[in-house]
């Protein structure tokens, strides 16, 4: 089977025959932290996966089209020849159709093309690399305005070695990017050909984020269009409060409240053009490792047992620090975990390793090494080179995920994984699938040590991130409905397993089965969801930019 790199974490997943190697992810599409990314060119997709089923397509013809026309901004309607390509879904399952694809070279384009559609009263989605799990940079229904950034390709640092990242910039680009220039580095998931847009502007997680933050923790600038055409530069000290004019209305705008808004929640606020990111000497050296774990699928207590060891070495002051990132990734034959360190090779071998597979049954496989930074992403993306093309992405998958955030002051009891592995165990599989968990918190995190105000991204109190998955073994195959009550029954064997426990979700696995109010409160705790709803009242008055789970719908 082809392999790809999974969206945000774990950099291995197995095959059916490898049970815990070190082979990689087997799917068909790009996830991207662990696994390579292989691309596919599958027939245009049918709408029989969807889960509900589509309206019929409208068109840009007539208001909306004369408007862009009169404006010079370069579109594709859904006659063009290239259509069909370009509104082509990541996630096959959800071919949601826009009424216009807008093509910007410059801002102008994209403020001229935002107040078309608000004059037409057609919605808005920016789209920078198109891997939103419920197709969001497709508008989430048919019939929106989608702008998509390819063309915003820019990576260069300054003086002070701020990255200047066009919104359209695959991490790919922009790791050897700044790499290449000047040796620097920023902690973000490990597939590629993800597009930095929807990935830091909701989180953004990389085996380097213990030790460097979030994706979005980096960003100290956004250059941004809103909703009335203004096109602003938001930071966190400009300006007290900044005016914007439009023909529409006036916008009166504390930048601070801004800037926060769009970092954690920016498709519902306006299309970033440029982000501004503080980056770090890339390290010297990374020591990259992985152990295969065998006999996890027999017996669910010992099982429970063992994983239970594994979330208390994840916790232990004494041996692990931000150093360390930690992912798991499991699929019912095969188990491993495996990460990289910040550190020497000798301490990780005398000190970290036999702590960690102290218990655990003897690992079948497993490697250890210390090689360079761009060694490291290009193992991690596994087979995938890290230089992507800014034009014609074709890599595809046809799935289902469910995301749960595990709290640190709620951690996995006993009962709760002897329930996870029992339904693994008992339960027979309709498709392909598999979990994977990355480690946020755990001590010396600096994902958690930003405190909520920091931004609009809420979980900074995260011990375990983790998504169930079901995909089908072809891109091209119709979508089981059958596989929906089995990932929901994955997730349900923990919630249901721990209930005095709120496990929210993770935005950058959106789950699109979730009403827009299960939404807000999976992924904003309440303090930060109604200031962000107050804010799109002042910002984003006639909700211009829309899809099913925007800040304010209910």
């Amino acid at each position: 089977m082809a392999s790809a790199c999974v969206y945000e974490g774990v950099p291995y997943r197995m095959d059916s025959k490898s049970h815990g190697s070190t082979a990689a992810y087997c799917g068909t599409g790009c996830q991207s932290n662990f696994g390579s990314c292989t691309g596919t060119n599958p027939p245009p997709p049918t709408t029989t996966s969807k889960t509900t089923p589509p309206n019929p397509t409208p068109t840009a013809a007539g208001g909306l089209g004369d408007c862009l026309t009169k404006k010079n901004v370069p579109i594709r309607l859904t006659s063009a020849v290239d259509y069909a390509a370009r509104a082509q879904p990541y996630n096959l399952r959800l071919p949601w159709k826009p009424a216009v694809i807008v093509l910007p070279t410059t801002t102008q384009h994209i403020s001229d093309a935002v107040l078309c559609a608000a004059q037409n009263n057609v919605k808005v989605q920016p789209r920078g690399g198109g891997h939103s799990y419920a197709a969001f940079g497709l508008g989430g229904k048919d019939g929106s305005m989608v702008i998509d950034l390819e063309s915003f390709q820019t990576v260069s640092l300054d003086a002070n070695n701020v990255a200047t990242v066009g919104g359209g910039v695959r991490l790919g680009n922009l790791a050897l990017g700044i790499y290449n220039q000047r040796q620097r580095a920023l902690p973000h998931g490990t597939c590629p050909g993800v597009g930095v847009g929807g990935h830091a502007t909701h989180g953004g997680f990389g085996l380097s984020s213990r030790a460097w933050g979030l994706t979005l923790d980096t960003i100290v600038g956004l250059d941004v269009v809103l909703a009335n055409g203004s096109f602003v530069h938001a930071t966190s000290t400009a300006y007290p409060d900044i005016y914007y004019v439009s023909t529409a209305n006036r916008i009166r705008l504390c930048t601070a409240d801004h800037h926060q808004a769009l970092r954690g929640a920016a498709d519902s606020f306006g299309v970033v053009t440029t982000f501004y990111m503080q980056t770090q000497p890339a390290p010297t050296s990374v020591v990259q490792w992985s152990f295969s774990i065998p006999n996890m699928f027999q017996s669910a207590s010992k099982s429970a047992t063992h994983f239970l060891h594994i979330q208390d070495f994840a916790r232990n002051a004494s041996i692990i620090d931000r150093n360390l990132g930690i992912g798991i990734y499991l699929d019912g034959q095969g188990f491993s975990i495996s990460g990289t360190y910040f550190g020497p090779l000798d301490t990780f071998n005398t000190r970290i390793k036999p702590e960690l597979l102290r218990t655990l049954p003897t690992p079948t496989s497993q490697s250890v090494k210390s090689i360079t930074w761009i060694q490291s992403l290009t193992q991690l993306a596994n087979g995938q080179p890290l230089q992507q093309p800014t034009t014609g992405y074709n890599l595809h998958d046809n799935f289902f995920a469910k995301s749960l955030v595990v709290p640190t002051s709620g951690p996995f009891t006993l009962a709760t994984l002897t329930s996870y592995f029992n339904y693994i165990i008992s339960t027979p599989a309709p498709t392909p699938w598999y979990t994977i968990l990355n480690l946020y918190g755990g001590p010396d995190s600096q994902i958690n040590a930003k405190p909520v105000s920091f931004s609009a991204y809420s979980d900074r109190t995260a011990l375990w991130v983790l998504q169930n998955y079901g995909y089908t073994g072809s891109p091209t195959q119709p979508f089981p409905q059958s596989v929906f009550p089995f990932i929901e029954g994955l997730s349900g064997s923990i919630t249901k397993a721990q209930p005095g426990t709120v496990f929210p979700g993770y935005g950058n696995y959106v789950d699109p089965t979730l009403s827009a109010g299960e939404a807000h409160r999976a992924y904003f705790d309440e303090g930060t969801y109604g200031k962000l709803v107050g804010i799109k009242g002042r910002v984003d008055p006639g909700k211009v930019f829309w899809n099913p789970q925007a800040i304010g719908n209910e």
